[in-house]
């Protein structure tokens, strides 16, 4: 059986935290299929195919990977611009976060945010949980039929 990989947007400004999360990914050979933003308006930039993405393929992520506290435009904010836009709206997003806050987690949660992952502390379990992340976002998870493509 062949299966088919899907894309997955990394929104991380931190750099170790990123290169943790692409290694796990590795481990089931997801990381190839890892497109990487550094901040919300890169992300942004991407999902809507402006300036250096213009050229990217029209088929949007089969998830979002989202920190919360990014410089240019924060994680709170790209999760409602994508909800807001009836092209984007149904690309699951993941809160991937470092934030315990409440109200972070309760503004993500209002905003229509698939999940909210705090980032384990400790390595393995951080490693553990972002290897369970792709492989069921980007493996097993089947999309709403019409959200891998935009029109």
């Amino acid at each position: 059986m062949v299966v088919k990989l899907k894309r997955i947007l990394l929104v991380e400004d931190n750099p170790n935290d990123m290169e943790l999360t692409l290694e796990a990914l590795a481990e089931y050979n997801l990381a190839n299929d890892v497109e990487v933003a550094r901040d919300g308006e890169e992300a942004l930039d991407f999902l809507y195919r402006r300036g250096k993405y213009s050229d990217r393929d029209k088929n949007n992520p089969a998830v979002v990977l989202l920190d919360l506290k990014l410089p240019k435009i924060d994680g709170l904010e790209v999760l409602k611009t994508i909800r807001s836009d009836d092209l984007l709206k149904l690309i699951p997003v993941v809160i991937l976060t470092s934030s315990r806050e409440e109200r972070d987690k309760v503004e993500g949660y209002r905003l229509g945010v698939n999940a909210y992952v705090v980032k384990p502390i400790d390595f393995h379990e951080f490693i553990n949980a972002v290897k369970e992340l792709g492989l069921f976002w980007a493996i097993i998870n089947e999309p709403p039929p019409g959200s891998a493509r935009r029109l």
